[in-house]
């Protein structure tokens, strides 16, 4: 146990599971991903894929820092930062990237940068995006979700997203089997939709996390060959409907802001600013 400015920090356990949800309900939206972990774990460490570090003030919790595959803080105050920070150079690093409010990761990295350094690539401005209302944009009808039998064919267009967007393949390294286990998963909860035309994807996306009344899509994928025929914007409308009925009423995602073709397809959807995150890829 660590202690700072009459702080304390602990690793989270089950019997702090209301306390938690408390600090989450603060942004839906920016905490959908620790939202997700906490509900589908109950805050189990078997369960969880990671820990969840909490910083508590004269004895009430007020931040988080979620430290799996990904590094998420949630509503991190000074003090929790310079404390989170001790213990993390103290560990090292074991993600492979770091994710949040822009505020929050903004003002942690500088703590950690010395040790945890060097970087592959830092997404400063990632506007988060929401809706809460079905698009006026007609939808494809061709996107459903994507049946179990279909594995082989949405993994391929899945890995070929992932190494668009992140510069590596999710297979790298000997990630394959855990990559495809992961898609898997999805499948089998109903969260991968494609549009799959004669054995191939022509786009396809994914709800990466459903917090509290938040889910959060991932993924969103064109096949190249099909660019630029006005088929992301259909799509994207029918994922958003498909989630609102299926996993929850407000859907979320995040994009580069660097991506202007992305971000005017977003906005001729229907989505509207809700938020700035910040990634750091390692």
């Amino acid at each position: 146990m660590t202690t700072a400015t009459a702080g304390v920090l602990r690793v989270l356990s089950p019997r702090d599971l209301d306390s938690v949800m408390q600090v989450l309900a603060k942004d839906p939206i920016a905490h959908c991903f620790v939202a997700s972990r906490v509900k589908g774990s109950g805050l189990d460490p078997w369960r969880l894929g990671g820990e969840l570090w909490g910083w508590s003030e004269d004895g009430e919790l007020v931040s988080l820092l979620y430290l799996g595959a990904n590094l998420v803080p949630v509503e991190t105050t000074p003090a929790a930062r310079t404390a989170f920070a001790e213990r993390l150079r103290r560990i090292g690093r074991r993600c492979s990237s770091i994710v949040g409010p822009a505020d929050d990761v903004s003002a942690l990295w500088p703590l950690i940068v010395d040790s945890w350094g060097p970087t592959r690539e830092v997404r400063a401005v990632q506007p988060l995006l929401v809706m809460d209302g079905d698009s006026a944009v007609i939808p494809d009808y061709g996107v459903r979700q994507v049946h179990e039998s279909e594995l082989d064919v949405l993994v391929p267009a899945c890995v070929a997203m992932f190494t668009e967007e992140v510069g590596v393949s999710p297979t790298s390294g000997g990630g394959g089997d855990a990559y495809r286990a992961r898609i898997l998963e999805l499948i089998r909860m109903g969260r991968a939709y494609a549009r799959i035309d004669n054995g191939k994807v022509i786009f396809k996306a994914e709800i990466g996390a459903i917090g509290d009344g938040v889910c959060q899509v991932q993924g969103v994928w064109v096949a190249p060959e099909f660019r630029g025929l006005g088929l992301g914007a259909p799509g994207m409308a029918s994922v958003v409907a498909l989630a609102r009925r299926q996993a929850a009423p407000v859907v979320s995602l995040y994009v580069n802001d660097y991506n202007t073709a992305a971000r005017r397809l977003y906005e001729r959807v229907g989505f509207r600013d809700a938020g700035t995150l910040t990634t750091i890829l390692f």
